[in-house]
C-alpha cells in the first residue's frame, strides 16, 4: 500500500516562508507526476503545483513567483518551498501523486494534508 505523508505546515505570518514536504513510502514501481493542493472550509481542492517526471512544472497563477515545487526522485520526496506568504495562501495542503505500482496499475494517491496558516 503506498501512503504519502506531509510534513511542514504551521502558522506564519505574511511575508514569511515555509516549506512543505511530502514523502511517498510503499511498492512504488514509478512515480508519474507529484504535486500539492490546497483547500479552504467551503470550497473545492484547487491545485496549487504539479510537477510530472518529465515536462512542463504547472503553477497556479495565484501562487507564480512565490512559490517552487521541486522533487527528490531517489527518495521519492516532493517539496514546496513558499516564500511572501499571504492570508489567502491559508489552507490545507495536500500532497498528490500518480504512481505506477504493482501490476502496473496506476493510481492517484493523497497525503493526510498539513494546516498552513498565514496570520496578516
Amino acid at each position: 500500500q503506498v501512503q504519502l505523508v506531509e510534513s511542514g505546515g504551521n502558522l506564519v505570518q505574511a511575508g514569511g516562508s515555509l516549506r512543505l514536504s511530502c514523502a511517498a513510502s510503499g511498492i512504488i514501481l514509478n512515480i508519474n507526476a507529484m504535486g500539492w493542493y490546497r483547500q479552504v472550509p467551503g470550497k473545492q481542492r484547487e491545485l496549487v503545483a504539479t510537477i510530472p517526471s518529465g515536462g512542463s512544472i504547472n503553477y497556479a497563477d495565484s501562487v507564480k513567483g512565490r512559490f517552487t515545487i521541486s522533487r527528490d526522485n531517489a527518495k521519492n520526496m516532493v517539496y514546496l518551498q513558499m516564500n511572501s506568504l499571504k492570508p489567502e495562501d491559508t489552507g490545507v495542503y495536500y500532497c498528490y501523486a500518480f504512481i505506477t505500482g504493482p501490476g502496473l496499475v496506476r493510481r492517484d494517491y493523497w497525503g493526510q494534508g498539513t494546516q498552513v496558516t498565514v496570520s496578516s
